[in-house]
């Protein structure tokens, strides 16, 4: 019982720490009177994000439980090949704050836009795009949740010895209350506390496991000895093929561009300099996250060799090679980049029932049939139900948490990325290209993964966004052109 006191002290301390934010964060919103006021602090924080905090927002929003569990152990068992195609994720905070940032804070301004469905409204002015867009959002994060509360909670068990469900529990409540409570303010002050944190547990385990491992050049050669596959690009038993390299490109490359939980992100923070500095500090932090992890994922088969289940990798490296108390603290690592991804997808899930779908057709955009204390209200109980919900739902996990992930993160590109970065930069782009887009995207994401069909050895993503695209194109042109007031606030 010693040893399990040892682990869960400091991570108590960490969750009660998280939990204090929230309050504070509940005590900022309860100042905002008036409806819109409340809105854009509960959902975008007011627009105050500096650089060191909007890099945290955008990365730990992005790495999740597949990059502290699920990426390292398929590096476990695959090797140095997957540390390679990891680290196509580097770019992620720089692609999306470069290509997206400063256009979508712009107009997001111009328009009052506190959503991306906000956004996608004001510049395709369709209520099927808007619905459409919160259907799949709504869908597809909550998927992408049940994956996080999995994973947290078998990372819980794995380490402390506790079982599945007492994990899901503690996980599941903290999340669900310091997000409800505090909204977006508490979330990104806590994402880049949890981004410190993720940092922090990588570089230690990783120096746990090169020390049991007596250095790398020896590690290297372990791994020579058990399949020498382990150390090339391809994988142990050419279990990487260039197709799927290339999917991996898309998907958690340039796709990226297509995620709303990230790209929301574009739209609360303060200045051109925070921008800019959270390019560097962001593009930096995911690079080094992604690094560390996946080579602890592939040098662990060195030093523990035999574990049967990947995800089981780093929580049995955890438990052998470090002390109670440092365990613990590693715990807090992995569960921070997983609430930090959770509690994005709740506030946005929240915005899409009350601000994107409720206000808007039900309210009709009135202040005085949603009255500001109605709307909190509605914040903070939509935003218990849907994570209650995901919670009872992970009560029986399914298994393959990497691939959980992955088909929530394909579904969201497949709706989004066409609509999101068409419409900031193409001029022709309109309604009836967004919807013809998002509809055959969609439904091809899906057929491709329940029939199993493969073009060319790529996975879904790819045929997918390509025909995503060529919808958008034909049905642009086909469409009515969008009227010149809505392309002058684009800047088209």
């Amino acid at each position: 019982m010693t040893d399990r006191t040892g682990m869960i002290f400091p991570l108590v301390i960490y969750l009660a720490f998280i939990m204090g934010i929230a309050f504070w964060g509940n005590a900022r919103s309860r100042k905002k009177t008036d409806t819109a006021g409340f809105m854009e602090e509960y959902f975008i924080g007011s627009r105050s994000m500096g650089g060191f905090v909007l890099a945290m927002a955008v990365i730990t929003t992005y790495i999740s439980a597949s990059s502290f569990v699920g990426g390292p152990g398929v590096a476990y068992k695959v090797g140095l090949g997957w540390i390679l195609l990891s680290m196509i994720q580097v770019p992620t905070a720089f692609l999306t704050l470069g290509v997206l940032g400063k256009r979508f804070a712009l107009i997001a301004r111009r328009t009052k836009a506190v959503t991306i469905t906000d956004f996608l409204r004001a510049r395709y002015n369709s209520d099927y795009v808007v619905i459409a867009a919160s259907i799949a959002l709504l869908v597809f994060f909550m998927a992408s949740m049940l994956a996080q509360f999995i994973g947290g909670a078998r990372l819980f068990e794995s380490i402390t010895g506790y079982s599945y469900r007492t994990g899901l529990i503690i996980f599941g409540i903290t999340v669900i209350i310091y997000t409800t409570i505090g909204g977006f303010r508490a979330v990104v002050l806590t994402d880049t506390i949890q981004g410190i944190m993720m940092l922090l547990a990588s570089v230690a385990l990783l120096f746990a496991v090169t020390s049991a491992g007596g250095g790398v050049a020896n590690i290297m050669d372990t791994l020579k000895s058990i399949d020498p596959g382990l150390l090339t690009p391809k994988g142990a038993g050419d279990s990487i093929p260039k197709p799927f390299i290339l999917s991996f490109w898309v998907l958690v490359g340039f796709g990226i561009l297509g995620l709303p939980q990230t790209t929301q992100k574009c739209l609360g923070y303060k200045d051109s300099k925070s921008m800019h500095n959270a390019m560097v500090i962001g593009t930096f932090a995911v690079g080094f996250t992604m690094l560390a992890m996946h080579l602890i994922g592939a040098m662990g088969r060195a030093v523990i060799p035999g574990i049967e289940i990947g995800d089981l990798a780093v929580p049995t490296l955890t438990v052998k090679l470090m002390s109670p108390f440092w365990a613990g603290v590693f715990i807090a690592g992995p569960l921070a980049a997983i609430m930090s991804t959770v509690d994005s997808m709740l506030i946005m899930c929240s915005a899409a029932i009350v601000k994107d779908l409720y206000f808007h057709y039900v309210a009709k955009n009135d202040p005085d049939r949603l009255p500001p204390s109605k709307v909190k209200s509605m914040s903070f109980t939509v935003t218990c139900v849907v994570g209650t919900i995901v919670f009872f739902a992970a009560m029986k996990p399914p298994s393959l948490l990497v691939w959980i992930n992955l088909f929530a993160f394909g579904g969201l590109e497949a709706v989004f990325f066409c609509p999101t970065l068409f419409g900031l930069y193409w001029k022709r782009a309109n309604s009836t290209g967004a919807i013809l887009s998002m509809l055959s995207g969609c439904a091809a994401f899906f057929w491709f993964n329940i029939t199993k069909t493969s073009i060319g050895g790529t996975t879904a993503i790819v045929p997918t966004l390509l025909i995503s695209a060529a919808a958008f194109v034909i049905g642009s042109y086909i469409g009515k052109e969008e009227s010149p007031a809505v392309l002058k606030v684009f800047d088209l």
